[in-house]
């Protein structure tokens, strides 16, 4: 950057009046933690990552089985930044393909009385997550355990990549079927020859993840939910049917610890409870506090999981705040010792920032702002002086408190806004046209805040019918909270032509990775209680899907007929009013505008009425999938399956049907 000419100030103060990087930098969601994240500052609470990462180190390399599972406890204040922790320990441990992540959210958690099932759910959902090999990481561990099974018969086999499995699995089944033979059976047993000591069903719903048909109903089972009875059996599981949750309940602490003992073979697994303390008032039958629960429940993990020697270990991670330890510290038995184990019962506290961490840390931010833009500052903090920063930084803020902070002041010298109309009616004109000039293309990356916006544009048309459908109400908590994990956006509930609908909106700009775990809620209408999905997501970004990807197949099940569900192009011309008209009611005060005053203007100009995303979301869908990039059928045509081997014996050619 010190070879590139300084930017006109003007350009600079444009960008910076147009967009606020550090707007929305204090809120943090699950999806951060999984996702790229916010900028990281490495430096900042090192202390803690590293100690994660030496304790994983431990586990993975100790040759005794009683030091296989290891816990530590992180204690800090809200907005301290232990999310960033927490994304930075995944991020660097999936791109080193290290270790199995776990994330467990407790403000998910609906029922402290059914903490184990709930528990189960979120370690299934954590290892259906997309890992740095494009895959989710229990189809890693199934990719795995499949070439131990052909390298067993073969010492010779290559190694095949999950994605090479994955792409041909489902034909390797049917030309074993072909021959009147079970593939998944031989599978199963030859695997099964050589690690007796695991449950067969677990197993074999882990393989089952290597098919691209099959695996929604693997996870679905694996989370300990039923199936129906023919499902079952042609995956050779049972149906799970018949049970209350207390029976699974009584369960689900058991299926745990197969699963973690299985998967664990291959990898280390790192566990992570976070927001004990959001419902910390919530207790269980037993008058048992959340923390508390959560206490109990990693004792029970640590004492019940028997880790062999060959395993690559277990690290629990609880997060709490400072005031909660001494809560947890005083619980009776062996409970403090076993929720923190590698620091012998002291947790690791996070450091808020000073002034030297504050500077990088905003150096960092606007980094990304101005490279993005093309546009080169003065210095790396402009419009701030590091002086001022460090002079902020002298009060030791929190990480949020520190973003919010720049958030305010991330200005710079303006003319005098003009005086505004005495006419309500010409003020909000005037302020739609100002947001209108905003510059939206940070926005346009961001799934949350495009969500807001057309979740915002719903909820003015409350009452209204637009395209034949009444809109009864917008719904944007959706149930159940744990399982949809945020990523079905909202729900549209109304009536149309006389039946009741139920609209799940999904508006998903992320990765490919996000869109798999986005359309598997999506398509799932009796978990989710929809009659229909809609995935939101711009046109360029679809047509880089190619048709062997798991997500191109999860969105032709969307739109199929049998589900009725579609797929709406987000368009910048259509969504842009929603984005100012948004900004226009939360700025309302500023511009001498009740909530009222906009709310009726919207409706008396027909300004969301007429929108043609929000009439998009509405219409009826067409059942057509998208056209899409086709690069990959050359590669499959040369990826067919040749089986050559007649051998009757079951496990002779596992491999060889692989080519």
């Amino acid at each position: 950057m010190n070879n590139i000419p300084v930017s006109p100030i003007e350009a600079l103060n444009a960008a910076i009046q147009n967009h606020n990087p550090f707007s929305k930098a204090g809120i943090v969601k699950e999806q951060d933690i999984w996702g790229k994240g916010f900028p990281d500052l490495p430096t900042l609470n090192a202390h803690a990552s590293d100690a994660i990462f030496q304790a994983v180190e431990k586990v993975k390399t100790s040759q005794s089985s009683q030091e296989k599972v290891t816990s530590l406890v992180l204690t800090a204040s809200m907005g301290v930044g232990k999310s960033h922790i927490l994304n930075r320990t995944r991020q660097r441990l999936e791109s080193n393909g290290n270790a199995l992540f776990v994330y467990a959210s407790v403000n998910n958690y609906t029922d402290l009385n059914f903490i184990n099932y709930q528990f189960q759910q979120t370690l299934v959902n954590s290892l259906s997550r997309i890992s740095s090999q494009g895959v989710m990481q229990c189809q890693e561990i199934a990719a795995a355990m499949a070439n131990e099974c052909f390298k067993a018969i073969n010492p010779a086999t290559p190694n095949l990549s999950p994605q090479k499995l994955l792409d041909q699995f489902d034909q390797a089944c049917a030309s074993w079927a072909t021959k009147n033979k079970n593939y998944m059976k031989a599978l199963t047993k030859q695997f099964l020859k050589t690690r007796s000591n695991v449950d067969p069903y677990i197993l074999r719903a882990v393989l089952w993840t290597l098919s691209e048909t099959e695996t929604p109903f693997a996870i679905k089972w694996l989370s300990g939910e039923e199936l129906d009875k023919a499902k079952a059996e042609e995956l050779g599981l049972p149906t799970n049917s018949g049970k209350t949750n207390q029976d699974r309940e009584v369960e689900s602490l058991n299926n745990v610890q197969k699963i973690l003992n299985l998967v664990s073979y291959y990898r280390p697994i790192i566990i992570c409870f976070d927001e004990i303390d959001v419902n910390r008032d919530w207790c269980s039958s037993d008058g048992l506090p959340t923390p508390q629960v959560i206490a109990t429940l990693v004792k029970r993990l640590y004492d019940t999981l028997e880790q062999s020697e060959l395993s690559q270990g277990l690290v629990i991670i609880t997060v709490m705040a400072p005031d909660t330890w001494p809560i947890v510290n005083l619980m009776p038995g062996s409970i403090p010792d076993r929720i923190s184990t590698y620091t012998q019962r002291k947790p690791i506290d996070l450091n808020q920032l000073n002034g030297d961490y504050l500077v990088d840390l905003v150096k960092l931010w606007l980094q990304d702002f101005y490279d993005v833009r093309n546009l080169n500052p003065p210095h790396p903090v402009y419009p701030f002086e590091e002086s001022q920063l460090r002079e902020y930084g002298r009060v030791k803020p929190t990480v949020r408190e520190a973003l919010r902070w720049c958030a305010e002041n991330f200005k710079v010298f303006m003319p005098p806004t003009p005086e505004l109309p005495e006419d309500p009616a010409e003020r909000f004109d005037l302020a739609f046209t100002k947001e209108l000039e905003e510059d939206i293309r940070e926005d346009m990356k961001d799934s949350f805040t495009i969500a807001n916006a057309i979740c915002f544009g719903f909820a003015t048309l409350i009452e209204e019918t637009v395209d034949n459908v009444k809109i009864n109400n917008i719904m944007t908590e959706v149930k159940p909270k744990l399982q949809n994990a945020g990523w079905i956006n909202f729900k549209i509930i109304g009536v149309e032509n006389g039946k009741k609908i139920k609209i799940g909106v999904s508006v998903i700009q992320t990765s490919q990775s996000d869109l798999v775990a986005g359309l598997r809620r999506l398509i799932d209408y009796q978990k989710f209680d929809l009659t229909r999905g809609c995935l939101v997501r711009s046109q360029s970004k679809i047509e880089k899907m190619s048709k062997n990807s798991p997500a191109y197949k999860l969105l032709e099940q969307l739109v199929s007929v049998e589900k009725g569900g579609e797929l709406v192009y987000l368009i910048e011309d259509q969504i842009k009013p929603l984005f100012a008209l948004r900004a226009v009611y939360e700025k309302c005060t500023e511009y001498n505008l009740t909530e009222d005053d906009v709310f009726d203007f919207i409706s008396q100009k027909k300004l969301t009425f007429d929108n043609l995303l929000l009439r998009e979301i509405l219409s009826d869908p067409s059942n057509q999938m998208p056209v899409v990039d086709d690069e990959d059928e050359l590669q499959l045509l040369d990826d067919i399956f040749n089986p050559t081997s007649s051998d009757d014996t079951d496990d002779g050619d596992l491999s060889d049907q692989f080519s």
